[in-house]
């Protein structure tokens, strides 16, 4: 896609799933992928393939305070650089769903550090130096959860609609800085965290009728979403900003 060659892209949550799909397929098209991610040993085993392909990139264990002074490897580029921070990761593994009111306090704050907060960081960083620079594109990942609801997932579904609304304002206090900022909301993805959600006795049911629920009947897969990430950090789509896209087989239609 236009103008995505030679741009250095950092890709949050990059070792696995969504993220991992992302990284791959920025690498494709021609970019320099720098991934943040808390697993180290799948992080480095999605560099080494990326590189295997071609492609440059590099892994970082980082927290946000040391973004500053991360850069993913490769050659110099005269192209400024682009975010792409998909926060795509679910309630954590091994929490199942539970309803609002068997929840606590403490249980909010875990999800809420980790679905809230932990893009608030990851952007106030980055967006610091797109600011300045006067160029960015920044890809947050939400959940459709967050624009319809999701039983059982109370908390994280606030932390998503929070990242729509967040994304959208923040769209524009800095259109004017010439960067851009969009929203993609995944539907149900087979992924290990939504698999370990089904690992109980109703598992089988409960993901039955999920796909029945989705109009192309079946689950999206970690590679249904990388195509709009390249197009909305792509020059195609310069016009874009502020706007919240589900990917999710029809589940959520919105007009």
């Amino acid at each position: 896609m236009r103008g995505l060659k030679d741009r250095t892209v950092l890709v949050t949550g990059g070792a696995n799933g969504i993220g991992a799909a992302i990284a791959r397929r920025l690498a494709q098209e021609g970019c320099a992928v720098g991934i943040l991610d808390l697993d180290a040993a799948t992080g480095e085993t999605v560099v080494g393939e990326i590189k295997a392909a071609g492609g440059r990139a590099s892994f970082a264990r980082r927290r946000h305070h040391r973004l500053r002074r991360r850069r993913p490897r490769g050659r110099k580029s005269s192209k400024p650089p682009s975010g792409r921070l998909p926060f795509s990761s679910t309630t954590p593994a091994g929490i199942a769903p539970r309803s609002f009111l068997d929840t606590t306090p403490e249980f909010w704050r875990k999800i809420v550090a980790i679905n809230l907060f932990g893009p608030l960081n990851v952007n106030h960083v980055v967006l610091r130096g797109m600011a300045a620079r006067g160029f960015g594109r920044v890809v947050n990942i939400a959940s459709d959860a967050g624009r319809v609801g999701s039983s059982g997932e109370a908390v994280y579904s606030a932390c998503k609609g929070g990242i729509i609304a967040f994304t959208k304002t923040v769209a524009r206090e800095l259109v004017g800085k010439g960067v851009i900022l969009n929203t993609l909301c995944p539907g149900p993805t087979d992924t290990a965290i939504l698999r370990s959600f089904l690992e109980g006795p109703d598992g089988a049911r409960i993901a039955e009728g999920l796909k029945r629920a989705i109009p192309m009947r079946r689950l999206g897969v970690p590679e249904d979403y990388p195509g709009l990430v390249a197009f909305l950090l792509s020059d195609d789509a310069a016009y874009i900003t502020g706007q919240t896209i589900s990917v999710s087989g029809g589940l959520t239609m919105h007009g």
